[in-house]
């Protein structure tokens, strides 16, 4: 087995919490799942092997099943399980931020995780391979087509507006 993989560094947590936020929206929701996250790893720590990778890609991976289950719970209480709550206080920053949204919503559930990963976790391509058990390399090109396809969505987006500057 090897080792404890918690890490409960603020970093960790924050890593975590903003890929929760990327995929379900920022507030109280997203606290939730990150708590539940770390509840489920601390009670399932002796079951996690270093020979399958990284403990922030374990960490991750509980963090897909807490989704997966808070999204599930939504659903079947009537709830949207794509709403995202997007903060912005311009109204500038507001209509980006939306575009951007739903740019992200039109893309696959594959293109959507690996957005989530890379821009909302921060993680690195070699991160997400060991995390998704695949090739560095494999990740680089369905990251660069993931985004490519964004940025044509965003480019050709309503009334001809502007990609948002994060994007490019």
């Amino acid at each position: 087995m090897g080792g404890d993989p918690l890490d409960l560094s603020d970093r960790t947590i924050r890593r975590v919490y903003a890929y929760v936020a990327f995929r379900i929206g920022r507030g109280p929701d997203a606290e939730d799942v990150t708590s539940e996250v770390f509840e489920r790893a601390v009670r399932y720590r002796a079951s996690y092997d270093r020979r399958k990778g990284a403990p922030l890609a374990w960490l991750f991976g509980i963090a897909r099943g807490c989704i997966a289950d808070h999204v599930a719970r939504r659903v079947v209480s009537g709830g949207e399980p794509d709403d995202v709550a997007m903060l912005g206080d311009l109204e500038g920053d507001t209509v980006e931020r939306l575009a951007l949204r739903d740019a992200v919503r039109r893309l696959g559930p594959r293109d959507r995780e690996l957005i989530a990963l890379r821009y909302g976790a921060d993680l690195g391509a070699r991160e997400i391979g060991e995390l998704l058990g695949e090739r560095t390399n494999t990740i680089e090109v369905a990251l660069h087509r993931a985004v490519s396809r964004l940025r044509d969505d965003l480019d050709a987006g309503p009334r001809g507006a502007p990609a948002p500057q994060g994007v490019r």
